[in-house]
């Protein structure tokens, strides 16, 4: 793999350069009294913008403080968005950068466009395959990723069940798009401060498997939850939450036969020349975890654009199996059989538009496990995805989604803490390996 063509180094850099405030550079080495790498010429007036060159962590906070409200009155609708998230500076700068990954694409189309990944989910890995998504997107297109995490905040590892904390998501402050793999997070304040003002400056969001119900929570941020029900004062808009109002949807049912009916995804009718199925046929698309159940029709301007066979396991059930037995190659129940009519959307593209906010686009598709992500159908149908709501042109065969590095994803299902625990992963874990 040609070096050049991704960065992938100790620092993970905050650029805020769309509101004015420069460029900082945060590095991994961060002991919580000194923040290695913000430079500022005030402190350093021979060294400004030199890398490598220490200030104290009050410094750093007073700096960026400073900036904060030196450039407010000068900050647009979408920058003013941007401040509100950013007005909890403090917390921000101590979140330690070690707790996500950022992989740097220098060669392609995306160069200049950053996608933030958010990983968090207890059953279906995607601290495994949001990873994998950004290699392919920096490496072989060019774009900026960021990849944030569940994080044990004791422990400093990825723990999928601990739903109260995803560091990062101030990232979302520089980010072009989103895509978000969540399942019933709780996320404090501070955190969703970020999530909310992305989503009203109207940016387009990628949301996979779990997103439709993404959160859980009470409190400021309540009408996120994927049950929630507007009360006096609330807008009717926001009923079921994030999933519903900006996905299309939230959590239903498993319409298949969970771990035992796979999916098989076919283009709906009229997509054929659509920009998102390009380089797909009936049948590319396929994953082994079963087809969500969704009421029709989905809301809104939503036009979906893969449909769902249930498949029939061909032979036996094998619970060691990552797959638990089921193959590509597994036959679709007939079609007169109510789980294939109708086949439930596994894909769907809609506008959105949260209160208060501007309009956006997004898509959604309620595969996305680890070892979906082993379809390169399923694969390139995401790329897509990503060149289309960036209004770049998807190439005519598609996009090109090979794996990057021994992608080895593990069987999808729920596991106690100590299963996390014991494996012990950091972020870093998930980097480049040459």
């Amino acid at each position: 793999m040609d070096r050049k063509a991704t960065r992938q180094t100790g620092t993970f850099p905050l650029k805020m350069a769309r509101r004015g405030f420069g460029e900082k550079e945060f590095s991994t080495q961060d002991t919580g009294a000194t923040m290695t790498g913000i430079t500022d010429k005030r402190l350093h007036p021979d060294k400004h913008r030199q890398p490598g060159v220490a200030c104290s962590l009050n410094q750093a906070i007073w700096i960026m403080r400073t900036e904060t409200e030196n450039k407010m009155k000068k900050l647009s609708f979408t920058g003013a968005l941007m401040a509100c998230a950013l007005a909890v500076t403090g917390a921000m700068a101590s979140e330690d950068p070690s707790q996500w990954i950022t992989f740097d694409g220098f060669e392609g189309p995306g160069v200049g466009k950053h996608i933030v990944l958010i990983a968090g989910d207890e059953e279906y890995r995607s601290e495994e395959g949001l990873p994998q998504m950004a290699k392919i997107l920096a490496t072989q297109h060019g774009f900026k990723c960021t990849v944030v995490f569940p994080i044990d905040p004791e422990r400093g590892i990825i723990q999928p069940n601990y739903q109260k904390n995803i560091p990062g998501l101030h990232n979302l402050d520089t980010a072009d798009l989103m895509v978000i793999a969540t399942r019933f997070r709780n996320l404090p304040d501070s955190q969703m401060a970020h999530i909310d003002a992305f989503l009203k400056t109207g940016n387009p969001v990628i949301g996979m498997r779990t997103a439709t119900h993404a959160f859980n929570m009470g409190g400021k941020y309540a009408r996120y939850s994927f049950n929630f029900r507007p009360g006096q004062g609330d807008s009717s808009d926001w009923a079921q939450g994030f999933g519903r109002l900006v996905l299309g949807e939230t959590w239903i049912n498993h319409h298949g036969h969970h771990k035992h009916q796979a999916c098989r995804g076919v283009l709906a009718p009229g997509v054929e020349d659509h920009p998102l199925t390009r380089g797909i046929e009936d049948g590319d698309v396929w994953g082994p975890t079963d087809v969500y159940g969704v009421r029709l029709p989905l809301p809104g301007d939503s036009k979906p654009v893969i449909l769902g066979q249930v498949t029939e396991r061909a032979g036996d059930f094998d619970p060691q199996d990552k797959w638990f037995g089921m193959r590509p190659g597994d036959k679709p129940l007939p079609a007169s059989n109510p789980k294939n009519n109708p086949l439930m959307p596994v894909a769907w593209t809609k506008s959105y538009q949260v209160p208060g906010g501007r309009p956006g686009q997004s898509f959604c598709t309620t595969m996305g496990s680890s070892t979906d992500l082993e379809s390169e159908g399923l694969r390139r149908l995401l790329v897509n995805a990503v060149y289309h709501l960036l209004d770049m042109e998807v190439p005519p065969k598609g996009t090109r989604v090979d794996l990057v590095g021994n992608y080895q994803p593990s069987q999808y299902g729920f596991h106690k803490d100590e299963h996390f625990i014991e494996l012990n992963r950091k972020p870093v874990d998930f980097r480049m390996k040459y």
